[in-house]
């Protein structure tokens, strides 16, 4: 019996082998990525399931099995594939955006882990330790890396007055080259790289190619890569035949006629119809066998780095210094492509591209589809929403018509001061004015925002419909609020006197005070989605991250936030530069939804190119302008009705309190508990929070509330409107 007992286990056993052996037998053939990374790659390459089959010698089907893990090519096709997928992989690697679009995407395509490069060392060394071999780390692997349990972190250090900027997460050399006119191009993480210099197009074809490996990653799995950005000093610029300063000061443009451009004509090159100013952008169109070409340039002389955004000089630092602010910029923000605002313009379109690549169920063949939950088109305005230039207003008013309330949309940011007759006795006994502004209060707004996509559609008599995107024509001049705070209905802070247009957010918060509303007439867009969510989110965690390598972060307690704001742009002026054009990237983004015709050759009534761009939405600009002021008189209400206190001034995010004491925490009120008093203005480095805007003494602002002037403008010493805060 023992012995037959010995013969099954010897037969299982060697059955297990067999199966062990068989294992090893495929583990030891040429390796694959995970089946969704096979069609990321072939999707990212443009090629088609036919052009894979074909080449390889299979049918259409097949490739469709592999790609979706039903079966495995075996040999002599599986050693074929797996060359092809490498060679793809190296073209178009998986990088961290790619692998957070892939999470909700089921099963998960897998990431490769990050591996350090030059461009990107780490911020400490650690000693070298003795590891056990492990097997390669690759693409299907790196999954079950994702999943594993991280190492114990080490003791925290105790806080230092400024943390140390985290490495930055870019591959190859980079998204950008900054040229000091001597043969170096200096990239990221302290790079420096030799370039051509015999002339323009020369240069072009340098950082379009290997040598330059300079790469700026799609933000969205259906965008597109960002193209490489050369920033030209004064040097630079007038090594490659460039003038340090254009005659044409109106246009800023090169002339048509200049050997340069000439030049880039000869080799193929073209302009876009901005023609070569600050922010050129030079391509070729795709070809037969080549896809679009495109480098964007930055002639810092000629003003790319506006001041306004990116503090004063920027533009003037050494270019390792300026490589580092830009590259920290491009890759928490976007490479720039243009002006702040033109970056946050096109951030918009990075994170939700209009379009995708979909199959034609007929045909099967490859096709453009729009993406759900983006722009897809340009649209008209709805009357009220369109600003006077407009064609639509031109068809309808004569030129010279001055617009009433009934007939346009205002939805603009607070400017208004309170009547210095309304000042208490108690509130002229104070000592101090003290300004408090909110963080980021576009991009706050912003967030979780229902907005239209599609056209705007007519109706008469609507019942209102907060969740319905669109704007509204209605009467809140019967609604009486106190007389201290600025009416939330107008940006002058005066009560309407009158039916007016109001976008949707606006009358939503009428009805949150208790007015019945009534619409006369409606543009109401039904087709509509958080457009900007994912805009929010990718400038919050911009601003919050560089915050907190200026030293400010979430988990201090409110003395320390306001200690650590106090002293933050002392610490580091490139991230102080990168904090200010992140904040310019919020304001100027919305701002360009609404861009105004620019050139003293426009006529009113005439279109404008801006017209033409699916991002040219100044209903989108007005919801978030609505619900940002809204936001701000809901919380300024709150503070008057828990402790009475109104302010005296508000430009737009920044509200001016009269107080016993200089700090923010000499006058905004408390919960019984000892916490902020919820649905308040908190202090705290999150959007949506207040920080210490700067405080005048008494006398100050009585003195310009007499003659007229806004505080809030003012609260720091000077004018906030032209310093852009």
């Amino acid at each position: 019996m023992s012995e037959m007992n010995e013969l099954n286990d010897h037969t299982e056993q060697t059955t297990l082998f067999a199966a062990v052996d068989a294992l090893l037998e495929e583990a030891a053939q040429d390796p694959l990525p995970h089946p969704d990374e096979r069609k990321r790659l072939r999707e990212a390459a443009g090629l088609s399931q036919d052009q894979i089959g074909k080449a390889l010698g299979v049918r259409r089907e097949t490739v469709t099995s592999w790609e979706t893990g039903r079966t495995a090519p075996r040999p002599p096709k599986r050693a074929a594939y797996a060359r092809l997928l490498e060679g793809l992989s190296a073209l178009h690697p998986v990088n961290g955006v790619n692998a957070v679009n892939a999470v909700n995407a089921p099963p998960p395509p897998a990431t490769p882990p990050t591996v350090p490069t030059p461009a990107t060392p780490p911020a400490t060394t650690p000693p070298p330790t003795v590891a056990a071999p492990a097997a390669p780390v690759n693409a299907v692997n790196a999954v079950n890396a994702v999943n594993a349990e991280p190492p114990t972190p080490a003791p925290a250090r105790t806080r230092a007055r400024a943390a140390t900027p985290r490495p930055l997460p870019v591959e190859g050399n980079g998204p950008l080259a900054v040229l000091d006119g001597t043969g170096h191009a200096h990239t990221a993480g302290g790079q420096v790289l030799d370039h051509p210099t015999a002339n323009l197009p020369a240069l072009i074809t340098w950082a379009l190619g290997p040598d330059a490996d300079l790469r700026s990653p799609r933000l969205h799995r259906n965008g597109k890569d960002g193209d490489p950005l050369l920033v030209l000093t004064a040097a630079a610029t007038e090594a490659l035949g460039l003038p340090l300063v254009l005659d044409d000061r109106r246009a800023l443009r090169l002339p048509d006629n200049h050997p340069v451009i000439k030049l880039l004509g000869k080799h193929k090159w073209q302009l876009t119809r901005r023609g070569f100013g600050p922010w050129p952008r030079i391509y070729r169109p795709a070809g037969p066998t080549t896809g679009r070409q495109c480098v964007q340039l930055a002639v810092l002389p000629w003003g790319a780095l506006d001041p306004r955004a990116w503090g004063e000089g920027t533009a003037d630092l050494p270019a390792p210094e300026l490589a580092a602010l830009l590259t920290t910029y491009a890759t928490r923000v976007l490479t720039p492509r243009g002006s702040t605002a033109v970056s946050g313009l096109e951030l918009m379109t990075a994170l939700r591209p209009p379009t995708r690549a979909a199959r034609n169920p007929v045909t099967h063949a490859w096709e453009s589809a729009p993406v759900a939950g983006s722009l897809t088109g340009p649209v008209d305005p709805a009357p009220p929403e369109a600003p006077d230039e407009h064609p639509v207003v031109a068809a309808l008013y004569p030129r010279a018509h001055q617009r009433t309330p009934d007939q346009v949309l205002d939805e603009e940011a607070y400017d208004w001061i309170r009547d210095p007759e309304l000042l208490t006795d108690a509130e002229c006994t104070r000592t101090h004015a003290v300004g408090i502004d909110v963080n980021m209060a576009f991009a706050a707004a912003a967030n979780r925002l229902l907005v239209g996509l599609g056209p705007a559609i007519h109706a008469k008599n609507p019942p209102f419909d907060p969740k319905t995107p669109g704007c509204w024509l209605a009467d809140l001049s019967s609604l009486t609020l106190d007389p201290r705070l600025p009416s939330p209905f107008t940006p002058h802070g005066k009560p309407p006197t009158g039916p007016a247009w109001y976008a949707t957010p606006t009358l939503a918060y009428a009805r949150e005070l208790g007015h019945p509303v009534h619409a006369t007439e409606a543009w109401l867009r039904p087709d509509n989605g958080p457009y900007l969510d994912a805009w929010y989110g990718r400038l919050r965690d911009a601003y919050v991250a560089t915050m907190a390598d200026l030293g400010v972060t979430s988990d201090l307690a409110e003395p320390e936030f306001l200690a650590a704001m106090a002293v933050h742009k002392e610490q580091d002026p490139a991230l102080t530069a990168v904090l200010a054009a992140i904040k310019s990237t919020v304001k100027g983004g919305i701002g360009k939804l609404r861009e105004r015709p620019q050139g003293a050759g426009y006529r009113p009534g005439e279109p404008w190119p801006a017209l033409e761009r699916p991002t040219w939405r100044p209903d989108i600009r007005a919801a978030v302008i609505a619900t940002a002021r809204v936001n701000m008189h809901r919380k300024m209400n709150k503070l008057a009705t828990a402790s009475g206190q109104y302010p005296i001034a508000v430009l737009s995010d920044c509200a001016v309190y009269l107080s016993d004491g200089p700090s923010p925490l000499d006058f905004l009120p408390r919960a019984p508990d000892g916490k902020p008093l919820p649905g308040g203005f908190r202090l705290g480095v999150s959007p949506g929070m207040v920080k210490h805007e700067g405080t005048q003494p008494l006398l100050w602002a009585v003195r310009m509330l007499d003659e007229r002037l806004n505080p809030a403008r003012h609260i720091k010493g000077h004018d906030a409107a032209v310093d852009g805060e």
